[in-house]
């Protein structure tokens, strides 16, 4: 599989963007997919302030995880006058007519932390492959090298879903194949929601009678799921979980021992980047315009984009301070509970 990744320091990043934005009165329409999760009002609200202290206009849909929902949202987007359009999609595949829509009017389209697989969209996310990676290492790193593991993999339309297990691999296959780590469980989670990862994390200790060592979960929405699960069978804590998105209750638990990893995507500074990237759009910039693209052909279809590829940062008990200095979380919210030693606690 061919990719060309730019995975950059995000400050490093940020600051390149500082120069001046030339929109004004434009439409910056935004579809997310299921803005209910916690992550996307901390993105909206980073992208929403730039927008509009540009002096150019704001307007968004949530497509409540549902892909027809999407599909007409983007459309609407479309009517309403949209001069770029920001895409979270939650199928990716499902939503391509809209997006060939957009093409065709000549409307610029980002793809927002989820690939679209289509070359007028320019695709602004974290290393995806590399968060993977993290997490892998992580639990290696911990000790956890061998053993019964599962994997609560996030939604099987989410192209992310794939790029994270496959840096997952990347990093387990050796002790897979040398027969120290067993793959006892490997599911997809609809929607990647909580209570859909709960249920396959009962589902998997049922059928090994708990006999699992590891769970590598793909993000912290379902960690907490996973967890949940794991505490029914008062085996919380003793079982290393993983995740990502630096959610509040994912650092609390990483505090509290319940999660080994949280993968820390800071979505403030990937909201900075693709507002201003959508500002240099819709004033009529091409995609190589925007500074610290490369291209990106690792999807399902092989479609070559143009990509920024941020670089995310693994917290675990031994640097929660990294997130609390950063204004992410405060301490006594990442704190309470905390087990003893834990750093910044």
């Amino acid at each position: 599989m061919k990719r060309t990744l730019m995975a950059l320091a995000t400050t490093a990043f940020v600051a390149t963007l500082a120069g001046p934005v030339m929109a004004k009165d434009k439409i910056v329409g935004v579809s997310w997919k299921v803005f209910q999760e916690e992550r996307w009002k901390r993105d909206e609200a980073v992208i929403k302030g730039i927008v509009e202290a540009n002096g150019d206009k704001y307007i968004s849909a949530d497509a409540q995880g549902s892909a027809g929902k999407q599909l007409t949202d983007i459309e609407s987007l479309i009517a309403q006058g949209a001069d770029v359009l920001m895409i979270v999609p939650f199928d990716s595949e499902a939503i391509l007519p809209a997006v060939e829509q957009a093409s065709a009017e000549g409307i610029p389209m980002i793809a927002y932390d989820v690939q679209i697989e289509h070359p007028d969209s320019l695709y602004i996310t974290f290393d995806n492959v590399g968060v993977g990676r993290m997490m892998a290492q992580t639990m290696l790193d911990s000790g956890q090298t061998e053993g019964n593991f599962a994997f609560i993999k996030g939604d099987q339309g989410d192209p992310n879903a794939t790029f994270l297990f496959e840096g997952i691999m990347e990093v387990l296959q050796p002790n897979i194949d040398a027969g120290k780590i067993k793959n006892v469980c490997e599911t997809f989670t609809d929607g990647w929601k909580p209570e859909n990862a709960q249920k396959n994390m009962e589902q998997c200790l049922t059928s090994q009678n708990n006999n699992v060592d590891a769970v590598i979960s793909e993000n912290d929405g379902m960690a907490g799921g996973v967890v949940a699960a794991l505490e029914a069978q008062g085996m919380a804590g003793n079982v290393p979980v993983t995740g990502q998105d630096g959610d509040l209750a994912a650092i609390n638990r990483v505090a509290r021992g319940t999660q080994l990893v949280s993968v820390w995507k800071d979505s403030r500074a990937l909201g900075k980047v693709a507002a201003e990237a959508a500002l240099m759009l819709a004033d009529g910039k091409s995609k190589t315009d925007v500074p610290g693209t490369a291209p990106f052909s690792g999807g399902k279809r092989g479609v070559e984009v143009v990509s920024i590829l941020l670089a995310p940062t693994p917290i675990t008990t031994s640097n929660i301070s990294a997130v609390i200095d950063a204004g992410w979380i405060d301490k006594a919210k990442a704190c309470e509970g905390a087990m003893d030693g834990v750093d910044g606690c």
